[in-house]
């Protein structure tokens, strides 16, 4: 296990500094992500729930920025010199979320994601300081988790028009926690953090793991979801030709328009439409235009 930086080869460095880096920008894009529809919860403890888990995040982006700056980077001017175009965030991070029923799919399907890709870091990792924060991690992790399955069962079994809210959720949350695992492993050219040991399983791997559980979930519920387990085969297969084109403003995927994945890292280094507000309110503390600061 490394320890320290004077442990590290140059190339050992750099490959656990970007993983560093994405968890940090994820974790705290996070907080406004979530922000709006927390305090538009359906009930006193669900907000509370969601505020915690807000907390959470913020606490996650810190023990990653800790870990940076153990690793000779200067947080303050990462976190507040940085350039909107310059976040190492997920695309999925830099949406809003126009109901409560977006935030519990996103809580179900993207943290689910999370945990799944730290876990095998906490799991794999050559890097013991990282390792040990971890521990802590996976805990508060499984708990938003929970709470977004419990959410997700409840707003599943209610009235057409809930239920339709959570398909429509579905429906454009689960190819994004599909891309949230990166190239497919035939075509991903940086293999630095399996052969350093900074991480176990490959793209593929994790995202199969990611499928066994959301697919399962979203199926208990007749919750219609593009993809099945092949026993044949013995994985998930997805039913439409991945990755697709997509449109932010309608949030919806056109299955019938398969892209490549320049295309797709085209898309994420534009950025999300949410992403300028993001990262000004983590920047400066101020709410972005047409948040609310009081539950409606």
């Amino acid at each position: 296990m490394i320890e320290s930086v004077e442990e590290m080869t140059p190339g050992y460095r750099e490959a656990v500094t970007l993983p560093l880096k994405v968890n940090a920008d994820i974790e705290l894009m996070s907080a406004p992500a979530l922000f709006e529809q927390a305090m538009n919860a359906p009930s006193l403890d669900a907000r509370n729930a969601e505020l915690s888990t807000i907390q959470d995040e913020v606490g996650h982006s810190y023990i990653s920025l800790r870990l940076l700056d153990n690793l000779g980077e200067d947080v303050d001017e990462y976190l507040y010199e940085r350039e909107p175009h310059e976040w190492h965030s997920a695309y999925a991070f830099e949406m809003y979320l126009d109901d409560f029923a977006e935030q519990t799919v996103f809580h179900a399907f993207l943290d689910r994601a999370g945990l799944t890709l730290l876990s095998d870091i906490y799991e794999n990792t050559s890097y013991a300081p990282w390792k040990r924060a971890l521990l802590k991690v996976e805990k508060e992790e499984q708990f938003h988790i929970r709470h977004g399955e419990t959410w997700f069962r409840r707003l599943a079994t209610k009235d057409g028009r809930t239920k339709r809210k959570v398909q429509d959720a579905v429906d454009w949350l689960f190819p994004m926690g599909l891309e949230l695992f990166g190239f497919p492993d035939d075509q991903k050219t940086h293999t630095e953090q399996l052969d350093y040991g900074i991480k176990g399983l490959t793209n593929d791997e994790l995202r199969q793991e990611w499928m066994g559980h959301v697919v399962p979930l979203c199926e208990e519920h007749d919750v219609d979801v593009p993809a099945h387990y092949d026993e044949d085969a013995d994985e998930y297969v997805l039913e439409f030709e991945f990755p697709v084109a997509f449109s932010d403003a309608e949030k919806t995927w056109h299955f019938d328009d398969p892209v490549s994945w320049d295309d797709v890292l085209e898309r994420w280094r534009s950025g999300g439409p949410a992403r300028d507000d993001y990262v000004e309110m983590i920047q400066t503390g101020e709410l972005y235009d047409g948040v609310i600061d009081e539950p409606a």
